[in-house]
């Protein structure tokens, strides 16, 4: 592989970290704030990233729920480190986001 290439993957890598990061935590900033619950979004992420490895209709978890489930494992089994890594990068947006939210509460902002 040529380093050239090699350059523009690493570059997508860590504009998919950062995208991923900034994506996520604004989402659970809003839910967040929206529904004034701390950590919304760190426990629906899972679930995100369930409808992002998943390659079938959400109605299959309900219509065939034993082969959506397998197929859901062996496609979060084959995920690489890099996909890993980005899709960490998400949650942990949303747990900074929680965060961000208990401070600005602690600091006296009411809205929050």
């Amino acid at each position: 592989m040529d380093s050239s290439r090699r350059n523009k993957e690493l570059i997508q890598f860590i504009v998919s970290i950062i995208l991923f990061f900034v994506l996520f935590f604004g989402i659970g900033f809003i839910l967040n704030m929206l529904l004034r619950a701390t950590w919304v979004m760190s426990f629906v992420y899972p679930i995100v990233v369930c409808f992002i490895v998943d390659d079938f209709p959400f109605s299959t978890y309900f219509l065939d729920t034993g082969d959506a489930f397998s197929t859901l494992w062996l496609n979060l089994r084959a995920l690489t480190p890099v996909d890993i890594t980005i899709l960490a990068s998400g949650f942990v947006g949303t747990i900074i986001a929680g965060f961000v939210i208990r401070w600005l509460r602690k600091q006296g902002y009411q809205m929050f």
